[in-house]
């Protein structure tokens, strides 16, 4: 059974920094791509990053591009999101989502598992 677990969301104030994890079981961890999501409330689900093991592509939103870096440990069969000067309006549910057929980000992926989520609270 495939496992999607997040961890590392909180309360931090605006300029601040997290690292959010996404713990995966289930599924040899060397042939997918792994994308984190968000939703704030009363707004639509926002893709944020993407990394893939097939072609080493990644993915940022405009919104966080130079702020974030997503980045994976096979050994550890988990993806990790660093969350530098974060804003108020990076508050949301962050959700984590893969890909077992090794897709690229540089294309529209096909997400079959998703995690739980974990929330993040930017104070300003």
């Amino acid at each position: 059974e495939v496992q999607l677990v997040e961890s590392g969301g909180g309360l931090v104030q605006a300029g601040g920094s997290l690292r959010l994890s996404c713990a995966a079981s289930g599924f040899t961890f060397d042939d997918y791509a792994i994308g984190w999501f968000r939703q704030a409330p009363g707004k639509e689900r926002e893709g944020v990053s993407c990394i893939s093991s097939s072609d080493g592509s990644t993915y940022y939103a405009d919104s966080v591009k130079g702020r974030f870096t997503i980045s994976s440990d096979n050994a550890k069969n988990t993806v990790y999101l660093q969350m530098n000067s974060l804003k108020p309006e990076d508050t949301a549910v962050y959700y984590c989502a893969a890909d077992i057929d090794g897709s690229s980000c540089s294309e529209p992926v096909g997400y079959d598992y998703w995690g739980q989520g974990t929330q993040v609270t930017v104070s300003s």
